[in-house]
């Protein structure tokens, strides 16, 4: 401690000859006297010029040392401080994969360990290795995660579906197969077999595929050395099949109601195991946003083959007639098993028809129906009083009876059916249908018929036994039950009889059944004369497009119990297959140029039918006929007509080839425009974009409702600290 010097009360002996020999060390101490007990000790002697120059060489050596102090210092903390800043962050959960952080050079070298976590127990090795590949760094890690939370109720989150195949491919990515203390990735070959069949049940719940499942990120190529993580799966799966005695397959389906999911996930599995002979696609989405799916059957799904013709299903038009939904599940799936089985009635009406299959036009309804029947409702069917209890869910969520909501065109042919050249075919739709209250199913379903050149359909429900046909409504206005026959009255009658009398019990004369007002008809009759009904689904069909549509009453009962679902489906079975194979009669054949160039919207007529179909957009036609002999003419703007006599005898199976080559002409004016009062074109579909407009005032707090997360949304995200967005598939 440096003072101020104290008045001198004693003074120590100083050695001269020392002072003499070294006065610098003197003058050095002279600078900061040392304080002894509070009393100064400086040395009081005379300078002398040496002593002078001694001093002035101690201050500069003293500056050099406080200097040479004060660098080393600086050094040293700029030292610490860049060895502080240049270290790599310590990673956390899940950070690897995003490629935030690097393993410390501090960690122990990693192990090969003992698979420890219960989910992954039955994998074909036993030793992993942490970090795995998503850097979790500890069996504890992983076990509180959300990618092995997925894995540990992904059973019950696809009904079983895809399982265990999943969770070992997840196994494969989190508790990774080690060897020589390195990992051992999967293969890729294998997280894309299973992405393929399986992407579609995720997609059924609303959830993204897992990143962690990513076969380009985390999955390897043989070439790059790999493993088969189902490789113990597949031999476990080897040994049942050899034990099981042989035995002639068959398809095995399971007769059971099915929720909205579970259909859509059986559809998509159907169409994965068939994939070369058919697809899913979606038309549309109901109010609440359920998709209107069809799962389509072909040798060459997604295209319209040429001269190949075109038949549709729909079922579940009424949300609370589930029959017809249930039947055509599983129509879908034994087209699909006994296609692979070499049925070959299944694999000749396959490649020569393109068939589409939607099993349930108003998933809303079906979904009310579906809980209300859960919860026991009444649904008993008393053959004097009739329903007792009847399900809600007949209407779709906008409660619009999706059978009344169509263009009701009939009432323009009514209205029109006495002048000279008017016909009954390709109607154009009023505008003022698109200022009424149009269902989203409605509009899904108008497009897809307008979309694809169809020739045959059927719809199908519940509540009586019988095939009825068009016209639906009658032509007196006031007679609800009178019969109105189309143009085509006679080929309608064969069509309805070619299902009733495929069917077990809908043509029998027993009257002492569900069905029995129509036993002296033979389980046919036409719609108008039944009950009378405006813009129907069948009369739209037919009046709009070249379609021939039916409609099957499939039972009494519109929602039957389980236990009776098995014995519908061998009623149908037969003529659900008849009523296909009944596109093939008639004629069928390409309009074409001189050049050998097909003609779209070319006209095909039958003299004495008012009504014409019209060729597709290659110039191929179709025309149900019965057997007889016809004139066929054919015709286009600017070409000249062709006429042709032809003859279907009763003994042929198939549908006539009927070819026409038409010679350019001057275009002159249709007759028909100055005969027929003007209706719009029939392009025009919506052309005042009214259904969006009407979508959007009906749906205002409803899409608020759908922006809240899926059902399974909180599980994730209450169990695990972390945000799962990755789970999300927007």
């Amino acid at each position: 401690m440096t003072t101020f010097p104290q008045p001198i009360k004693k003074l120590r002996t100083v050695d001269s000859a020392a002072l003499s020999s070294s006065p610098s060390a003197l003058l050095c101490n002279l600078r900061a006297p040392c304080c002894l007990s509070g009393v100064s000790s400086a040395q009081t002697v005379s300078l002398t010029e040496n002593w002078a120059s001694a001093l002035a060489g101690c201050m500069q050596t003293e500056r050099k040392r406080v200097k040479m102090k004060a660098l080393w210092t600086f050094l040293l903390l700029n030292a610490l401080l860049t060895a502080v800043l240049s270290a790599p962050p310590r990673c956390g959960a899940g950070n690897y994969w995003q490629g935030q952080c690097k393993v410390s050079a501090e960690v122990a070298k990693p192990k090969c360990a003992d698979i420890t976590l219960a989910y992954c127990d039955d994998m074909p090795y036993t030793k992993t290795i942490y970090p795995n590949i998503l850097e979790h760094r500890s069996r504890e890690e992983v076990e509180t995660s959300t990618e092995y939370l997925l894995l540990s109720v992904v059973h019950s989150l696809l009904n079983g579906e895809c399982t265990p195949d999943i969770r070992m491919l997840g196994c494969s990515v989190i508790a990774p197969r080690c060897e020589n203390q390195k990992i051992l990735k999967p293969c890729r070959s294998t997280c894309e077999a299973v992405h393929k069949v399986c992407a579609h049940a995720f997609e059924s719940i609303d959830m993204a595929w897992p990143y962690f499942l990513d076969c380009d990120r985390f999955f390897v190529s043989e070439e790059e050395g790999c493993y088969d993580p189902l490789e113990g799966l597949r031999e476990r799966h080897e040994v049942v099949m050899d034990s099981v005695p042989t035995e002639e397959p068959s398809t095995i389906i399971q007769f059971t109601h099915h929720s909205n999911t579970q259909m859509f996930n059986i559809l998509k599995k159907t169409a994965a195991q068939c994939s070369h002979i058919s697809r899913t696609y979606s038309i549309g989405q109901s109010v609440e946003k359920r998709d209107l799916l069809v799962i389509e059957f072909s040798n060459n799904p997604g295209e319209h083959e040429l001269l190949e013709p075109e038949v549709k299903y729909i079922g579940n038009m009424h949300g609370n007639e589930a029959m017809g939904r249930e039947l055509l599940i599983y129509l879908a799936q034994y087209l699909c098993s006994e296609y692979l089985l070499g049925n070959t009635r299944i694999q000749t009406l396959i490649n020569t028809t393109r068939i589409h299959i939607l099993p349930s036009m108003n998933p809303d309804g079906y979904e009310l129906a579906f809980s209300e029947m859960q919860s026991g409702a009444d649904v008993d069917y008393d053959e004097g009083a009739g329903y007792v209890g009847q399900l809600g869910g007949r209407y779709n969520a906008h409660n619009i009876d999706l059978n009344r909501n169509f263009p009701d065109l009939t009432s323009i042919v009514y209205n029109r059916r006495r002048l000279k050249r008017f016909r009954s075919d390709h109607i154009p739709i009023p505008d003022i249908y698109w200022f009424g209250k149009v269902a989203p199913e409605t509009y899904a379903v108008m497009k897809w018929i307008r979309s694809i050149p169809f020739v045959l359909s059927a719809s199908f429900h519940g509540g009586d036994l019988v095939v009825s046909y068009p016209y639906d409504l009658s032509k007196h206005p006031q007679e609800a039950s009178m019969f109105s026959q189309t143009p085509d009255e006679q080929v309608f009658k064969l069509l309805a009889r070619t299902y009733a009398n495929a069917h077990a019990t809908m043509s029998s004369k027993d009257t002492d059944r569900c069905g029995a007002n129509f036993a002296d008809k033979g389980g046919v009759v036409n719609g108008a004369e039944w009950f009378s009904i405006a813009g129907g689904m069948a009369d739209f069909n037919y009046l709009h497009t070249n379609c021939f549509e039916i409609t099957v009453e499939l039972g009494c009962d519109k929602f039957p119990f389980e236990e009776d679902l098995y014995m519908g489906w061998e009623e149908n079975k037969e003529a659900l297959l008849s009523f296909m194979e009944s596109v093939h009669k008639g004629i069928k054949g390409i309009v074409k140029d001189e050049n050998g160039n097909g003609i779209k919207g070319a006209t095909v007529s039958i003299k004495g039918i008012r009504h014409d179909v019209t060729t597709a957009q290659n110039g191929d036609y179709w025309r149900l006929l019965n057997t007889g002999i016809y004139i066929v003419t054919a015709s286009a703007p600017g070409y000249t007509r062709a006429m042709k006599r032809i003859h279907l005898p009763s003994r042929m199976q198939k549908a006539g080839r009927v070819d026409f080559v038409l010679q350019k002409s001057k275009l002159e004016p249709d007759v028909d425009d100055f005969i027929i009062p003007y209706l719009g074109s029939y392009d025009r579909f919506d052309p005042y974009n009214q259904h969006a407009r009407y979508s959007m005032r009906q749906s205002g707090q409803e899409e608020e409702e759908r922006q809240e997360k899926p059902w399974w949304w909180s599980y994730f995200a209450r169990s695990n600290s972390q945000n799962p967005s990755w789970l999300l598939r927007n």
